[in-house]
């Protein structure tokens, strides 16, 4: 950290009650909820902090570089100081991260709209600075005495998923940098950038053929491109060969390319020594995955064909797989009996998710709790996760992303307000 934003602080007003919403309604603060999720050892307490931020018994919060603070009232009325810490970004890591910035424009404008797209995120940690915590990166600490995360700490996180739902600014400043100054640096470097363009590098010929013996090594590999690679075009004047659709073959080809820039960027990025295989898709899996990337109609309608499915079904299908891959692919189109341990823990997580007179009434077939009297529905998958779902024109649909916390996924696939009922 340097210059002006070591004494950098923002303090934000208390917010009101959050009673029958979710706490966060961006990726990101998702994310942040996740991280604080997959941390705390006692889901009770996540529970109790839960029921604190609703009630709005969070006071101010006051954020600053590696550490959020703010006042929290026990259900008793008793106030403790909780605070959470988040490392902060080095200073080679800001670097890193400025001058990924500086050479993607959209990076700045979205951050400008308050928006933080997946690939800034995704470009940054390519860079090596991770923005969004991960798991055990959310670090408490609570006069109440609480080795772990207790209700107090865990109340401050769900505020914050609020507030970072406005302003992803908050997210940068908890990683060690405001505001402002991470603008006049993107600015500076933005400028050097453009008059170190303007002189031409390399090395006369001659001179180098005469010193070959004496020169450095070769310099490091360029670093990873920005983007992928655009495949040539396949409009030719020669007629294609039978069988041959030259635009399906450009399209795969810039999938591919697509792919292979996706699965380069995780080798390449810092400290991943270990990746793991992912399983082989199916051939309907895969065109369902090709068609989340599809802008042209004819090739929608010829993936829905290969995929088993008509342009409704491959929509829900696509809709799905956008918010989680395979695993939100099988969710939406199998229903299996949950039994015993895994019975067990849905029931136990249904029963503490909401508090005796919140708790919406549902009924269960198999994998899925449909809200009786309202077009919401609760579908666990295989691996714990409860993902939301909504009816609409008469089919359930996909409504966010999966939670650990079955209340906080309803609260996805309840209608936003003034919204007529599917």
């Amino acid at each position: 950290m340097n210059r002006h934003d070591q004494d950098v602080e923002r303090t934000f007003a208390a917010l009101p009650p959050a009673h029958g919403r979710g706490f966060a309604d961006t990726w990101w603060g998702r994310a942040w909820l996740k991280a604080l999720e997959d941390t705390a050892l006692d889901s009770q307490q996540l529970k109790a902090g839960r029921r604190l931020a609703r009630a709005g018994c969070v006071g101010a919060v006051s954020v600053r570089p590696g550490r959020i603070t703010a006042v929290v009232q026990s259900r008793g009325g008793t106030p403790h100081r909780a605070d959470v810490l988040l490392e902060e970004l080095d200073g080679e890591q800001w670097d890193r991260f400025l001058d990924m910035t500086v050479e993607r424009a959209g990076h700045v404008a979205a951050l400008l709209d308050r928006e933080m797209p997946p690939h800034l995120v995704e470009d940054a940690a390519a860079a090596g600075a991770e923005l969004l915590p991960g798991m055990g990166d959310l670090e408490p600490e609570c006069d109440c005495g609480a080795w772990d995360h207790c209700g107090h700490t865990a109340a401050l996180c769900y505020q914050v998923a609020r507030l970072l739902d406005q302003d992803p600014f908050v997210l940068l400043l908890i990683r060690g940098r405001g505001e402002r100054a991470l603008l006049d640096d993107l600015q500076i470097r933005s400028t050097t950038s453009t008059e170190e363009a303007a002189e031409p590098e390399g090395v006369d010929a001659a001179e180098a053929y005469r010193t070959g013996g004496i020169l450095p090594p070769l310099p490091t590999p360029p670093e990873l491109p920005t983007e992928p690679g655009t495949p040539p075009s396949l409009d030719t004047e020669a007629p294609p060969g039978p069988g041959v659709d030259p635009a399906a073959l450009e399209y795969l080809a810039a999938r591919t390319a697509a792919e292979a820039h996706r699965l380069l960027t995780e080798a390449l990025r810092p400290g991943t020594e270990q990746h793991t295989m992912e399983e082989e898709l199916t051939l309907a899996q895969d065109a369902v995955r090709l068609a989340a990337g599809a802008d042209e109609a004819v090739a929608v309608d010829r993936l829905a064909e290969a995929s088993g499915r008509d342009r409704q079904g491959l929509a829900r299908a696509t809709r799905a797989w956008r918010l989680g891959g395979a695993a939100a692919l099988s969710v939406l189109e199998e229903e299996w009996t949950a039994s015993g341990d895994a019975l067990a823990r849905a029931r136990a997580a249904l029963e503490s998710a909401w508090d005796e007179d919140e708790r919406p009434s549902l009924r269960a077939s198999g994998n899925r709790w449909t809200v009786v009297g309202a077009p919401a529905q609760l579908r666990l998958g295989r691996d714990g996760r409860w993902w939301p779902y909504r009816k609409e024109r008469g089919r359930w649909v996909p409504a966010g992303a999966a939670c650990q916390d079955p209340a906080t996924a309803l609260a996805s696939a309840e209608p936003d307000p003034g919204e007529e009922p599917a």
